[in-house]
């Protein structure tokens, strides 16, 4: 899989990407585990009501959910449990979800209405030609099962014929060209990860950011990382072998002959491949990146795959230049094209044609798929519905024909202009805290302004829709439909590169629950998915809404200004802003942040990975930071209004640790410690206890178990 840490340093989200097509849930990754490093030394004392301050008179409204608190827990024990024990008593997974919490819950609101629209869609007889008609064509064709039954493995035919073509190095190459997808890979998953052999992204440049570049990245695998077969653990081991028998029973199936043979030639491929690639952490460093190959130079400095025939075969021919953000990977694929043989390659490639393909064969296949992927790898015992599987792959493939029908009918115009509202405050208030920093430069201060001005913001919906005349979508053919789209997409961010970069076009569904920060870019996306209750509910306080949803927008404009973010300059391009003397101090903030959740345990064998989560933990720390001055600095100099018994500061605070109200399983948690840039939400909930302000209204103290020290509270913005 493309390093999800690489495209971090080029797009983010406020939670780790959504999973499809797996029947997970489009959720962050969080958890119930015990506290670990921070764990109270004896059980919790119940806690006496905070005193609160002198406050304003209550105001109609709501604010934070009460019942899904705990007051038996003291805030400074563990103020996770503190804001959710009470619902994660009475917490359970849905069979067919991988976790459950706050998250899911608006992410089912949404999911209900998006079907009710397809199934609609696919009932009107929209105009012909209309988006309107391809997502009810699509929706309509993947719900036949019946023609799905009876068409068996024919779809997979053509792609299986292809492979069997391939006899030497320079068909081999053709293939792999042919088969690389830009930003796509919907039947493995909506984000840049393929199990493809290369995966390609098309942005802008990282040194010219005014034009678009490819970028070509490490591919290749089934499994969610290097890790699952380089790890010597037995869960991985398990793991293993269990994938094995998984592509020997899908090889079967497709009647294919050997099966268990080419499964095993083709997992031995992967291993070798893994051991290429680069880590999570390493993927993510944005300043190892930035090697742009001659075209005509690939055959120097990655030996063994016919260059030339790849990049025909891709249709990337007149490209001059790529720039190859992994080239150890690269280098060590290209190896293996002349090492390995040719035969070993086919079955390696049909394995990978089938598992890929199983989601739109018959439900021998499906279940089979699900048996590995969900359940062996993330504890989910029960498959989804049909009609959720047709939305997480619509999502994928054809986010915004869906997203445009979507926020016609559920996003309404006061949504977008209280959103706007709230961030114009956000951004002010950072643009504040940057003003107020002791240890930064005048110039290092004037370069960070000048980048939060222009700050691009996306909300809702992007302001223009792809142009989808090109796209055909049959009633009668969901294989066929996947792979149109595919191509589709992939071929109009081919037809990009090169080209002005467009800094208003979105990477994200406008129906997810979800938001993006695009550092090239200096763009932020915060889709109609998740502008709506709890995370902004019009209902409820300032307070509460600036808790979550403000500090969901703070996060996204840290990125700008988090580990890789702040290698970026105001245009988007990759360059040094910074003094020496302000970047040291910068990186030893990050330094303490990484230290601070390395000892967060989830379980006794694992820890939080701080430097993998590091970006996501400063854009974390610094969100909630400006959202906190932002709210305040809306009161105009008044008392903030107690709601629910609880002060303003209470609800803020409250409402923040509920917006990270998660419970995983097992299974999930552990590979998300291996594969995420996020740390787990219980983790996230915790960031409070580097912020003064947290500390009063919770009589949080000297003893308590999350209790720092003023000098040990890490301060980055």
């Amino acid at each position: 899989m493309v390093g999800q840490g690489a495209m971090r340093a080029l797009r983010t989200g406020i939670i780790s990407s959504p999973a499809v097509f797996l029947g997970l849930a489009l959720a962050a990754c969080g958890g119930e585990p015990p506290l670990g490093a921070v764990a109270p030394p004896a059980p919790p004392e119940p806690v006496a009501s905070v005193a609160p301050a002198p406050v304003a008179p209550s105001v109609p409204g709501h604010s934070v959910d009460l019942a899904a608190m705990d007051p038996a827990v003291k805030p400074g024990a563990d103020f996770f449990v503190y804001a959710n024990g009470g619902w994660l008593a009475k917490a359970e997974i849905p069979a067919d979800r991988v976790s459950a919490g706050v998250w899911l819950r608006l992410t089912q609101e949404i999911e209900k209405r998006t079907t009710g629209l397809l199934d609609e869609a696919a009932r009107a007889g929209a105009p012909a030609g209309s988006s309107l008609q391809k997502v009810g064509d699509f929706y309509a064709a993947y719900m036949d099962e019946a023609a799905i039954e009876a068409r068996g493995v024919k779809p997979l035919a053509p792609e299986l014929a292809r492979i069997a073509r391939i006899t030497d190095a320079k068909s081999l190459a053709a293939y792999l060209g042919a088969q690389l997808r830009a930003d796509v890979d919907a039947l493995n998953s909506g984000d840049i990860h393929t199990d493809r052999a290369f995966g390609l992204y098309v942005d802008g440049d990282l040194n010219d950011p005014s034009r678009n570049a490819a970028y070509l990245m490490q591919g290749g695998l089934g499994m969610p990382d290097r890790s699952y077969y380089l790890d010597d653990a037995p869960a991985m081991a398990r793991h293993r072998a269990k994938y094995e028998a998984h592509l020997a029973a899908l090889l079967k199936l497709a009647k294919v002959a050997d099966p268990e043979g080419k499964a095993k030639k083709a997992v031995e491929i992967e291993r070798r491949i893994a051991q290429a690639h680069v880590t999570r952490a390493e993927a993510e460093d944005v300043s190892k990146a930035n090697n742009p190959w001659p075209r005509a130079e690939f055959g120097k400095r990655a030996p063994g795959l016919e260059w030339d025939a790849f990049f025909r075969a891709a249709g990337l021919d007149g490209i001059d230049t790529v720039v190859v953000w992994m080239p150890g990977a690269i280098t060590g694929m290209a190896a293996l094209a002349r090492s390995v043989p040719v035969a070993d390659w086919k079955a390696y490639l049909t394995a990978r044609a089938v598992d890929r393909a199983a989601p739109l064969l018959p439900k021998a296949f499906v279940d089979e798929r699900f048996a590995f992927y969900a359940t062996e790898l993330h504890g989910v015992p029960t498959p989804p519905p049909r009609t959720r599987r047709a939305l997480e792959l619509m999502n994928a493939v054809v986010p915004e024909l869906v997203g445009r029908e979507y926020v016609k009918r559920y996003f309404p115009a006061e949504s977008k202009r209280a959103i706007e509202q709230m961030v114009a405050s956000i951004v002010a208030a950072f643009s504040r805290r940057i003003d107020a920093l002791s240890w930064m430069s005048a110039s290092t201060k004037a370069k960070a302004k000048e980048k939060l001005a222009t700050l691009r913001v996306g909300i809702g919906y992007p302001d223009a829709w792809a142009d989808d005349s090109a796209l055909t979508v049959a009633r009668d053919d969901a294989f066929g439909n996947v792979e149109r789209a595919e191509s589709w997409d992939s071929h109009r961010r081919m037809a990009s590169i090169g080209k002005p970069l467009d800094r208003g076009q979105w990477e994200m569904p406008a129906q997810v629950v979800n938001a993006q920060n695009l550092p090239i870019r200096n763009a932020l996306s915060f889709p109609a998915g998740i502008l709506a209750a709890p995370f902004f509910d019009p209902a409820s306080t300032a307070a509460a809404n600036y808790g979550s949803i403000g500090a969901v927008i703070g996060h996204e404009i840290s990125h700008s200004f988090d580990d890789q973010g702040s290698k970026f300059d105001a245009q988007g391009r990759f360059a040094s802003w910074w003094t020496p003397e302000d970047y040291a101090h910068f990186e030893a903030s990050g330094a303490a942040l990484a230290a601070q959740f390395s000892a967060y345990k989830p379980f006794p064998d694992a820890s939080v990975d701080g430097k993998l989560t590091l970006g996501e933990n400063i854009a974390d720390l610094a969100g909630l930071a400006a959202a906190y001055d932002a709210w305040r600095a809306s009161l105009a100099g008044a008392l903030p209004p107690t709601q629910d018994g609880l002060t303003g500061d209470q609800q803020f605070f409250l409402a923040f640790a509920q917006t990270w109200q998660e419970k995983i399983r097992d299974e999930a948690v552990r590979e998300h410690l291996t594969t995420d840039t996020h740390a787990p939400p219980r983790f996230r909930a915790l960031t409070v206890r580097n912020l003064d302000d947290w500390y009063g209204p919770f009589d949080v103290k000297a003893g308590d178990p999350l209790f720092l020290s003023p000098g040990e509270r890490v301060r980055v913005w």
